[in-house]
């Protein structure tokens, strides 16, 4: 069933045309995710089936019991309201009874021996009974725990940008809606909770319509792409793979189309120059045609975006992390004993829950922060380059070159050459009318790219990068992997894109909370299969201990009770003995294998001490096991010895 309808829309700011005559519908239950080059609409898209902006031409059609809710980029928010009256923002009579029960609650709390407020507060929990929304609420709470925010009733107005766009989130999935748009709903939020968010996803029932750079988010929950290009809008049945087939597909057909038309071009303007009189019917028509075909010249996008790699020389020191040590007076110590010593090629993803201090361990590099204890020594010839979070150092008021030019007028490129800066905005998707456009007036994507494109003009050699996902189109953080592929220094990039991790990555620093970094060698899925290899070997071995337990007692009870219990019964095996009999062997085996495998372990660690230590202690409580397991073996076979002698 169909439940939304957009109908020939057409969109422009100024002179500039965002997208025009373009159509398609949304059925019950539907999955699609919007992409395209930043600065191609689909945010304006998004409010327009939102109902937040109006088009220029057509129109948005929906059922009258449709319902839709919107998660914008940059969401509204009361200062003076908690998290939970933030998350209950709806006009539905549901979220306004949350709302006023959250309000008489956090009085009630102010001024607990007031009669009157009892009263209030007993009245709405029966309102609440009445309408069952209770199971709302212990939603909202189980969804804002899983997105990282647990202290419900802080103001708002206290909350991070990061905070704030997760409680946006969790008010936006809770409510009940048909149809769920979401503005890039990854930003902001750290691997684990992106993968919750889309196994939460993927078993929601409604429409989803999103904008997201996540390509594994889009590989995993969109069953239809819709790619807005130059105007126009491209749907592409299936998932982001899918896609990125159909859309190579769709290019060839477009290749042999401007080959065709080019010949014809060729053709027509040869005509042309020999001189053709438009006296007659056939040759005026032959002359509109060629105007034609000129007019019909497809845009040159400065043929996708191409970064080369410059940067400068980098000498053999580059940086030495040595015992380094930060902690902040409301968050504790978040870098605790950090050492570490970055190579040339060094390509590292920093990975860890919000807050931890991934952001500041990139601060204190870039001599931003100053440790508290231990020391960060640079080479004399580092120049980092640093892809902050914010847009902070663009100015709003500066047009778009001269932002480009107060940083190089050229910069140099791998082969040797140069390019202008003029050039460099060219490949960055900013043609030469573009470039002349005050920086205000660009999109949030397009101030990130420029501001990429500031950092990269610098030549640096040592990249660190600060979520440089977040408000990237898809086609720039593809060319920007194949940048950082060919860029001749290290890389520290903080992000939760879990594709960027694996496409970029070699090594993972794992923030583990309390200050603990933990290095892991590989990309990010290589990371998340050691640390489930890890947890599955510490519950064997944890099962394995438990098991070793009971055999010990239940060994002992039986070696104790055999002597009384001879002239009771007739020598035999108990049924658990039996089973112990029959498995035990097996058991040693596998326990000694675990033995093997944690020995090969340590033997691979070499320095690293903290893990070392950690599988000296399962070493010890193996042996532990094998031992235990042993004496049981021994006491089994010598009663089994004994039943058999005394068989008649």
């Amino acid at each position: 069933m169909n439940v939304l309808t957009a109908e020939n829309l057409t969109k422009s700011y100024g002179e500039k045309v965002l997208f025009t005559d373009i159509s398609f519908g949304i059925e019950a239950g539907e999955k699609i995710g919007i992409i395209g080059v930043n600065g191609t609409g689909k945010s304006t898209l998004l409010k327009i089936l939102a109902g937040v902006e109006w088009p220029e031409q057509g129109k948005v059609t929906t059922g009258n019991s449709v319902r839709l809710e919107y998660l914008p980029q940059n969401p509204e928010f009361e200062e003076t309201a908690t998290v939970l009256q933030q998350v209950f923002k709806g006009n539905s009579p549901v979220m306004q009874l949350l709302r006023e029960y959250e309000t008489a609650l956090e009085k009630l709390n102010d001024d607990p021996e007031q009669p009157r407020l009892q009263q209030t507060l007993i009245a709405l929990g029966q309102r609440m009974d009445d309408l069952d929304a209770w199971q709302l609420e212990n939603e909202a709470k189980a969804i804002l725990s899983k997105l990282g925010i647990s202290k419900f009733d802080t103001l708002v107005g206290t909350l991070s940008g990061g905070q704030r766009k997760r409680v946006a989130l969790a008010s936006a999935l809770i409510n009940p809606t048909d149809i769920l748009t979401l503005d890039e709903p990854t930003n902001h939020i750290d691997n684990d909770t992106v993968d919750w968010l889309e196994q939460y996803l993927n078993k929601r029932k409604g429409a989803l319509v999103m904008i997201t750079h996540d390509r594994y988010f889009l590989d995993r929950v969109v069953g239809r792409v819709l790619e807005l290009d130059q105007g126009k809008l491209y749907p592409y049945p299936g998932n982001y793979s899918r896609f990125l087939e159909l859309k190579v597909e769709r290019e060839e057909q477009d290749e042999a189309t401007e080959r065709k038309r080019q010949n014809l071009f060729r053709n027509e303007l040869a005509w042309m120059r020999r001189g053709a009189r438009a006296r007659t019917t056939k040759q005026k028509a032959r002359i509109d045609r060629f105007e034609k075909l000129a007019a019909d010249k497809p845009s040159d996008y400065a043929d996708r975006i191409e970064m080369q790699a410059g940067a400068s020389r980098l000498g053999k020191k580059i940086l030495e992390c040595t015992h380094v040590q930060k902690g902040f007076a409301d968050r504790g110590v978040v870098i605790r004993d950090f050492s570490y010593i970055l190579l040339r090629n060094d390509r590292i993803g920093i990975i860890g829950p919000n807050g931890s201090g991934k952001s500041t361990l990139l601060n204190l590099i870039a001599g931003r922060l100053t440790p508290d204890g231990g020391c960060i020594e640079l080479g004399s010839t580092v120049k980092i380059g640093y892809f902050a979070q914010e847009n902070t150092y663009l100015n709003p008021g500066l047009r778009v070159i001269d932002e480009i030019k107060a940083v190089a007028e050229v910069i140099p490129t791998a082969e040797g050459g140069f390019l202008t800066a003029s050039q460099m905005l060219e490949r960055f998707l900013f043609p030469p009318a573009a470039q002349w456009t005050q920086i205000g007036k660009l999109s949030g994507g397009e101030k990130r790219r420029l501001y990429l494109l500031r950092i990269l003009m610098g030549a640096p050699n040592v990249l660190l990068l600060d979520e440089p996902t977040n408000d990237l189109d898809i086609q720039t953080l593809t060319i920007l992997e194949g940048y950082l592929d060919e860029f001749p220094g290290a890389v520290l990039a903080v992000s939760h894109d879990r594709y960027f991790l694996d496409r970029v990555t070699d090594k993972i620093f794992c923030f583990e909370g309390e200050g603990a970094i933990r290095s892991y060698v590989g990309n990010y899925s290589d990371y998340k299969e050691q640390v489930y290899a890890a947890e599955q070997e510490a519950a064997q071995t944890l099962n394995l201990a438990s098991l070793a337990k009971a055999y010990r007692a239940t060994g002992a009870q039986s070696v104790e009770a055999e002597p009384e219990k001879k002239k009771e019964r007739p020598l035999k095996m108990t049924f658990k003995e039996q089973q112990d009999y029959a498995q035990i062997e097996a058991q040693i085996a596998q326990v000694e294998e675990e033995l093997q495998k944690n020995n090969h372990h340590m033997n691979d660690m070499g320095s690293d001490f903290g893990k070392l230590t950690e599988l000296v202690g399962i070493q010890q409580v193996l042996e532990k096991n094998l031992d235990d397991l042993l004496e049981r073996w021994t006491y089994l076979n010598e009663l089994a010895e004994k039943i058999a002698q005394n068989k008649p």
